[in-house]
Parts: C-alpha cells; structure tokens; sequence
C-alpha cells in the first residue's frame, strides 16, 4: 500500500470504536493497523474470545461468540457501511473481509 492507505472504520451505535488502516491486501482479506478508541475496551473481550477460538480450534463456538461483533458493530468502508462483514482483531492488527451484499 501507499502513503495513502485506506482507512476503515469501526462504530457501536454513534461511538467509534476505532480505525483500521488498510496496509496489506491479499484477496480476499484485507490487513491493517488499529487505532482502537477508548470506547474498544468494551468490545475487547468478544475479539479476544473469537481469536482464543480459532487458536485453540474450537471452531463449534466461533458462530455464537461472533454474533456479538456482527449484531452490536458496523463496519464503514471509505466509501460507507458493508452489509456483512468477517473481522479479527488481535492486539494491534486487524483482518477483516467483507461482502457489499446480504448473503441471507
């Protein structure tokens, strides 16, 4: 990426939750740094719980405990708001991707 790296961001209602700038695009997943707003130590733990799932492969849970990130959280490109989207955050990076359309 360049100097202009794109970023997205990631909102709890009107609150920002925090910033991902995109530094790194490999299809279908985009890669970032995140500037987590104070409001993030809220939503902390669901990340923390969702990535502790996938480390330990206890992928039977990871629907249940995602839920919350997708149902509380919106993702905003540029551009606006993504109708769905897959994002982990652990520590300072995020990897994230998303769908411009309902998959119902």
């Amino acid at each position: 990426m360049t100097d202009d790296d794109i970023v997205w961001r990631l909102v709890r209602e009107d609150a920002l939750i925090g910033t991902i700038t995109v530094d790194e695009a490999v299809f279908p997943w985009l890669r970032g740094r995140v500037a987590p707003e104070p409001a993030f130590q809220q939503v902390k733990p669901w990340f923390d719980e969702v990535h502790a799932i996938v480390e330990t492969e206890e992928f039977e849970r990871f629907d249940d405990a995602y839920d919350r990130i997708e149902d509380a959280l919106t993702l905003l490109s540029p551009s606006g708001p993504v109708d769905e989207f897959l994002l982990h955050i652990h520590q300072d990076r995020a990897w994230f991707r998303w769908n411009d359309e309902p998959s119902d």
